[in-house]
């Protein structure tokens, strides 16, 4: 535990994390089809702040671009990243596993679902049907595993392994009706499966302002639990000794984390590794203590997918490369590394 107290002592980590953060930001505020002047910007940016006045000299064009293309695509992709990896911090904390990501309890499936069953269904549908639907499938998908879970906790099964057996049971579920509702109108196929691929193209203020209000209750209830996690992590019933309960705590961090991942799929689609990659790279380096990896989480995962939308959107110029297919080339050998690195630890 001393370790641990350590590692929520030391500031370096979160200031390092913080400046790779505002980099990746402005880089990616700067870089694109239309290059804009980074002192231009810069003073742009600081022109909306409250009692600054300076003049940019951006062009009105440029200002367009800045203000109503990018600066919201960047800040989306960096709350989605944040999202993501925050609830992948939090859900390795509940189920004592480096490799549990926010999807596990159907969140990703329940998404699928929900905007498929409106694209299909809808063909003349508002802009933001998709993430309303993508949203309330997410939240209902971790619910019903959550409930199951918790039906065979009192027929007999065992804590968290159970849940685990009940996400992965819904979650072929939600992917077989999601299968049949592709079938049932081929049509749409190409704005699902770019969908379920993932991407930023929803990125506006509205979208920005529709989630912020979740995601603020979602991160702030993870960050407040992050002291419990570390109890949780030494066993329940040496947890229960210090007089907190196991069960609520999981309950609390679970419902949590899975509304951050609900914001965060509604908007983008399906983004995978973020929740996997960065806590494990944050753990490594900063140590295991939730209270420092859940902030260097949330900061690190923002600063991953804003560089990883940065290329995605420029790599192949004036292509685009869908953001869930970026992350995959980053996270799927990352994985690997991962895997090989924790059935190394548990064969000594």
């Amino acid at each position: 535990m001393k370790a641990r107290e350590a590692a929520r002592l030391r500031p370096v980590p979160l200031a390092v994390t913080a400046l790779v953060l505002a980099a990746a930001l402005l880089a990616a505020l700067l870089i694109g089809p239309a290059g804009l002047p980074a002192g231009g910007v810069v003073k742009a940016l600081a022109d909306r702040l409250p009692f600054v006045h300076v003049d940019s000299g951006l062009a009105p064009v440029d200002r367009n671009v800045l203000f109503e293309l990018r600066l919201p695509r960047v800040l989306l992709g960096a709350v989605v990243g944040g999202l993501l990896a925050v609830a992948g911090a939090a859900y390795q904390g509940v189920f004592r596993n480096p490799l549990a990501d926010p999807y596990l309890l159907g969140a990703a499936a329940g998404a699928g679902v929900g905007a498929t069953l409106v694209i299909v269904v809808m063909s003349d549908r508002p802009t933001f049907a998709v993430p309303l639907a993508a949203f309330a499938g997410a939240v209902a998908g971790v619910a019903l595993a959550y409930g199951l879970g918790s039906t065979a906790r009192r027929g007999g099964g065992s804590g968290t392994a159970t849940l685990v057996l009940a996400g992965v049971a819904v979650s072929s579920f939600l992917a077989s009706v999601q299968a049949f509702l592709q079938q049932a109108k081929a049509e749409e196929l190409q704005r699902i499966y770019s969908w379920i691929l993932g991407g930023l193209t929803l990125a506006d203020w509205p979208t920005l302002a529709m989630i912020a209000p979740y995601a603020a209750v979602a991160v702030a209830t993870l960050l407040l639990h992050g002291r419990l996690l570390d109890v949780l992590s030494v066993g329940d019933e040496e947890a229960a000794a210090l007089g907190l309960s196991a069960s609520r705590v999981r309950l609390t961090v679970l419902a949590a984390a899975s509304l951050a991942t609900a914001c965060a799929v509604a908007v983008s689609g399906l983004i995978g590794f973020v929740g996997v990659v960065v806590p494990h790279v944050v753990r490594r380096l900063a140590g295991g203590s939730y209270r420092i990896v859940l902030p260097l989480s949330l900061l690190g995962g923002a600063a991953f997918l804003t560089v990883a939308d940065l290329v995605g959107r420029t790599v192949v110029a004036p292509g685009e490369l869908p953001l869930g297919v970026v992350t995959a080339f980053v996270g799927g050998p990352f994985f690997v590394a991962v895997l090989r690195a924790v059935r190394g630890e548990v064969d000594t």
